[in-house]
Order: C-alpha cells, then sequence, then structure tokens
C-alpha cells in the first residue's frame, strides 16, 4: 500500500524556522520526483516545491523562493521541506505528494499530476 506521512508541523512566530518530513511506503520512492504542496483556509491548494529523483533538481514557488528548500533521503524514504523566515501567509495545511504514474518532471507544479496524497500537516505562522 502506498502511504505518505507528514510530520512536523505546529505554530511558529513569524521570522521564525520548522522543518516538514514526509515518510513514504509501498513504492520506489529513490525513482519518482516528489512535491509538496499547502492549502490556506478558503483557498485552493497550491504549489510549494518539488524534488526530482534521484537527488535533484528542484523547484519552487516565487512566494517560497530563497526562504524554503526541499530535499530528500532516499535511503530515509523521506521527502523535507526546510521553512525559514516564515510568514503570517505561510499558514496553511501542508501536503506530501506522489505523482500519478506517466507524470513527468516539467509538469511538477501542477496538482492534478500527483495522485498520492499524505494526510497534512498544519504550520501556523503567528506572534
Amino acid at each position: 500500500e502506498v502511504q505518505l506521512v507528514e510530520s512536523g508541523g505546529g505554530l511558529v512566530e513569524p521570522g521564525g524556522s520548522l522543518r516538514l518530513s514526509c515518510a513514504a511506503s509501498g513504492f520506489t520512492f529513490s525513482s519518482t520526483f516528489m512535491g509538496w504542496f499547502r492549502q490556506a483556509p478558503g483557498k485552493e491548494r497550491e504549489f510549494v516545491a518539488a524534488i526530482n529523483w534521484p537527488n535533484g533538481p528542484t523547484n519552487s514557488a516565487d512566494s517560497v523562493k530563497g526562504r524554503f528548500t526541499i530535499f530528500r533521503d532516499n535511503a530515509r524514504k523521506t521527502v523535507y521541506l526546510q521553512m525559514n523566515s516564515l510568514k503570517p501567509e505561510d499558514t496553511a495545511v501542508y501536503y506530501c505528494a506522489r505523482p500519478a504514474p506517466g507524470s513527468s518532471w516539467g509538469m511538477n507544479y501542477d496538482k492534478a499530476r500527483y495522485g498520492t496524497w499524505g494526510q497534512g500537516t498544519q504550520v501556523t505562522v503567528s506572534s
């Protein structure tokens, strides 16, 4: 069974940092690209970052460039999202996702290309 389990969310003050983790199982993690998305209340789910296999390249949304870093550990079957300089507008539920079979890296920002999602982890940035 394919599973994605996110962890690492929480409450943090503006300017703070968090590291999200997504543990994968049930598929060959090292030979697929992975993505992070987020969804704020009342908004559509949006792309945050993606990483190709086996260890890059990466792609990220303009809104997080220079602040968020995606990386992976294939031995641990885990993809991470390091989030620095957090802002209140980063508040959302964060999801990791595995692409659907046949999806290409060129469309890594498109949520419709992803077929498996984790349960999400809440990130709240507030003073």
